[in-house]
C-alpha cells in the first residue's frame, strides 16, 4: 500500500497482501515470539512487529513471495532503499564456512513492466532461526507501467520468511543535515594560538593539507596525460596503481620478471609528493591469477615456493616505499590460494610480509561490503575473516572496502562502517567509483559516499578508482571528461574539498590569543601589525580536547 509518512515510505508490505511465486508455494501468516524478534536498525527505527508471512512448498531458486506494488508510488531519479527483516526454516542445512554457517541467500527484486525489467532491491545472508536485515537500494530511470516486489533466492524446500518490508525514498539533503554535526565533531578541533603579539593585530589562518586524505589510481598511460596529471596534482593527496603492482603483470611469465613500469610509477609519485598505496600482492580470485600459477597449483610445493618468492620479491624490493599493502585482494570473494595451501596460507601471508617490511600497515580488501546487495560480503563476514586471519597470527593493519557502488544509500554505508568499526581498525574506502549515466546524478552520488566516508571515525582515506573518462574501469563513473573539462561530479569533488578546508580571520584578543575551529591538518597563520608580518606554521591532529600552541616557540 502507498504511504505519505514524514519517514518517506512509499511502500510498506501489507502482510496479508502478498502473493505465492511458483507453482507450489503456499503462504501463511505467523507471529514470531517476543524474545526472538530483532532491534530496531538502518531500515526501520522502529521495533519490528512480529508479524511475518512464511513461503513454503518452493520447488526453485525463483519461487518465494511478490505484491504488486502501489502504481505511481516509484518515481525515476529517484533513490529508494529497501528495508525489512528476513529468515529461512527448515530444507536443506546452510552451508560451512570453516566454523561459519554461510546461511542461505535471500534477494529482493524489483520487477517492472511486468517483469520485462528486473531491478536488485538487495540481498541477505539469512540463517535458520535468525533474523537478518535486508538494506538494499534500487533506482528506477523511467516510470514504470506496473512494479512488483519478489522475494526468493534460497535453494528449493528453503521456507522463507518475510517481516515489515517497506521502500523508502531516501532524503539526501535530510542526511547531509543529520551528518553536519558528526562532521564537525569527527573531523575539526578548537584551536587555541598563542601569538604573543599586540591585541588587535591581524591575523589570517590558512589550511594547507587536509588530515583526511583523498587519492586516486593511477597507470603508465595516464601520468603521460597533462589533463589528468594536472587534476591528480591539484586535487588529490594519494595514489594507487592500477595494475603494475598485481602478479600477473609483474610476473605475467614464470620467472621473467617486470618492476619497471611500477618503478616509473613510483618516480612519478615522488615527483608529485604523493604516498601510493601497494596494491597487490596476492588476488585471492581464481579469474585474475595468472596462467602460470594455475598450471602448478596442483602441486603444493611448487605453488608455496612461488608464493613466498613473490612475497620476498616484492617486499625485499620496495620495502618502506609504500605505506599500505592489500595482502590477498577479495577474499570474501575468492579462495584460488586457500584452496590449494590450505585456509592458513592467507595468515602466512600477512605473518610474511609483516616481517619484510614491518612499517607498512596491511590491509584486508574487498568490494560490496558497503552496499548491502551481496550475501557474500556482508560486514559480518568481513569481521569473521578478519578475526579469522587475526587468530592465525596476521597482523591485519586496515580494512579496504573498494566502493565500486551503485545507487549509495548513507544509512546503509554507515551501517557497515558502524559494525566495521568494533574490530578497532582504520577502515580506507580503497577503489571508489560511482556509476551512473546521468552526470547530475553521479555528482550526488559520489557526495553520498564521501560526506558518509568524512562523517564516520573510523575511515581514514578515500581512493578513487580513477576520474577521467576513457581511463577508468567503469565509464559512466568519470569526474573529469576525455577533453579535460570538470564534469558535475567533478566540481562537487572540488566543492567538497573545499567545505572541508578551514580559513580563518580575525584580530589577536587581549592575551595575544586567536583562537579558531579546523579541520585537522597542517596549517600557515600569518600575523600582520604595524611593524610587520610574521608567519607560523602548525599542524591540528585528533583531539577531543582544544589544541593550544605556543606559536612563539615554533
Amino acid at each position: 500500500m502507498a504511504s505519505t509518512h514524514q519517514d518517506n515510505v512509499v511502500f510498506e508490505v501489507n502482510a496479508i497482501g502478498w502473493a505465492p511465486s511458483g507453482t507450489g508455494t503456499a503462504l501463511s501468516l505467523h507471529h514470531e515470539d517476543p524474545a526472538r524478534l530483532p532491534t530496531a536498525a538502518v531500515g526501520h527505527g522502529h521495533r519490528p512487529s512480529g508479524r511475518y508471512v512464511d513461503a513454503a512448498g518452493r520447488a526453485d531458486e525463483e519461487d518465494g513471495l511478490c505484491q504488486v506494488i502501489t502504481p505511481g508510488a516509484l518515481k525515476p531519479r529517484v533513490t529508494y532503499r529497501v528495508a525489512g527483516w528476513i529468515s529461512v526454516a527448515s530444507g536443506e542445512v546452510a552451508e560451512e564456512d570453516g566454523n561459519q554457517q554461510r546461511g542461505h541467500p535471500i534477494r529482493v527484486s524489483i520487477r517492472v513492466d511486468d517483469g520485462s525489467c528486473v531491478v536488485d532491491g538487495g540481498a541477505v545472508c539469512a540463517q535458520p532461526g535468525r533474523w537478518a536485515e535486508i538494506k538494499g537500494a534500487f533506482r528506477l530511470r523511467e516510470n514504470p507501467r506496473s512494479a512488483a516486489v519478489h522475494v526468493h533466492g534460497p535453494p528449493a524446500g528453503v521456507d522463507v520468511k518475510v517481516m515489515d518490508l517497506r521502500i523508502i525514498a531516501t532524503d539526501r539533503k535530510a542526511r547531509f543535515r543529520h551528518l553536519k554535526d558528526k562532521t564537525d565533531k569527527v573531523r575539526k578541533r578548537d584551536v587555541v594560538l598563542k601569538l604573543g603579539g599586540a591585541p588587535g593585530a591581524s591575523v589570517r589562518v590558512v589550511q594547507l593539507d587536509n588530515g583526511f586524505p583523498l587519492g586516486s589510481c593511477i597507470n603508465g598511460e595516464v601520468i603521460q596525460n597533462p589533463a589528468f596529471v594536472d587534476f591528480f596534482t591539484n586535487h588529490l593527496d594519494w595514489a594507487v596503481f592500477e595494475n603494475e603492482l598485481k602478479w600477473y603483470w609483474t610476473e605475467a611469465q614464470r620467472g621473467q620478471l617486470n618492476y619497471a613500469d611500477a618503478d616509473r610509477l613510483l618516480d612519478f609519485c615522488d615527483r608529485t609528493g604523493k604516498p601510493a598505496r601497494g596494491h597487490c600482492i596476492f588476488w585471492a580470485v581464481d579469474g585474475d591469477v595468472q596462467q602460470w600459477i594455475k598450471d602448478i597449483g596442483g602441486d603444493r610445493d611448487q605453488l608455496m615456493a612461488a608464493v613466498q618468492q613473490r612475497i620476498r620479491g616484492l617486499l625485499g624490493r620496495y620495502a618502506g616505499r609504500f605505506p599500505h599493502y592489500d595482502v590477498n585482494n577479495e577474499m570474501l570473494h575468492g579462495r584460488f590460494f586457500r584452496d590449494r595451501l590450505g585456509d592458513d596460507v592467507a595468515a602466512l601471508m600477512f605473518r610474511e610480509a609483516a616481517q619484510l617490511d614491518p612499517g607498512a600497515a596491511l590491509f584486508v580488501n574487498d568490494y560490496n561490503v558497503e552496499c548491502g546487495n551481496d550475501p557474500n560480503a556482508t560486514p559480518d563476514k568481513y569481521i569473521d575473516l578478519i578475526r579469522g586471519l587475526q587468530r592465525g597470527g596476521a597482523q591485519v593493519g586496515g580494512i579496504g572496502l573498494q566502493g565500486h557502488v551503485t545507487n549509495p544509500v548513507g544509512e546503509v554505508i554507515c551501517d557497515a562502517l558502524d559494525k566495521l568499526s568494533a574490530t578497532d581498525l582504520p577502515v580506507w574506502i580503497t577503489e571508489l567509483d560511482v556509476g551512473e549515466p546521468d552526470e547530475a546524478l553521479r555528482a550526488d552520488d559520489l557526495e553520498v559516499v564521501l560526506r558518509e566516508a568524512y562523517a564516520h571515525p573510523a575511515v581514514q582515506g578515500v581512493v578513487l578508482w580513477g576520474f577521467m573518462q576513457g581511463h577508468m574501469w567503469r565509464q559512466d563513473a568519470a569526474l573529469v571528461n576525455a577533453d579535460g573539462t570538470v564534469n558535475d561530479a567533478g566540481q562537487r569533488f572540488i566543492e567538497l574539498r573545499r567545505e572541508w578546508t578551514s580559513d580563518a580571520r580575525g584580530r589577536l584578543d587581549g592575551d595575544g590569543h586567536f583562537k579558531f575551529r579546523g579541520f585537522h591538518g597542517t596549517y600557515v597563520a600569518q600575523v600582520t601589525t604595524a611593524t610587520g608580518k610574521m608567519l607560523k606554521a602548525f599542524t591540528v591532529d585528533k583531539g577531543d580536547a582544544p589544541l593550544v600552541l605556543d606559536m612563539m616557540d615554533i
